[in-house]
């Protein structure tokens, strides 16, 4: 299963929160499937984003689209956004 994961840091999670929570790359039609939201217990400005997908297309496709946000509205949200699509080699629940 693919992953795009994102890492940055917020100005402000609030309203940072609010961009996200508003969708605008329309995660389901980009083909999401699952989300989680990350923030580091050291340094809360820092969040993880990990998306899942049925197909790596997907995932690029997505990150195109969050690469135009980055450098659009994002910009004012986010400092230093970085995403890669990983592949899930092993899923274990102990």
């Amino acid at each position: 299963m693919p992953v795009l994961r994102v890492e940055h840091s917020v100005v402000d999670f609030d309203v940072w929160k609010k961009l996200f929570d508003d969708d605008p790359v329309d995660r389901k039609g980009s083909g999401v499937q699952r989300y989680r939201v990350g923030r580091s217990v050291h340094d809360p400005a820092f969040v993880t984003i990990d998306l899942e997908f049925a197909t790596t297309e997907e995932a690029e496709g997505l990150l195109e689209k969050l690469h135009i946000l980055w450098a659009g509205p994002g910009k004012a949200a986010m400092r230093d956004p970085r995403a890669q699509i990983v592949e899930t080699v092993e899923d274990v629940t102990l």
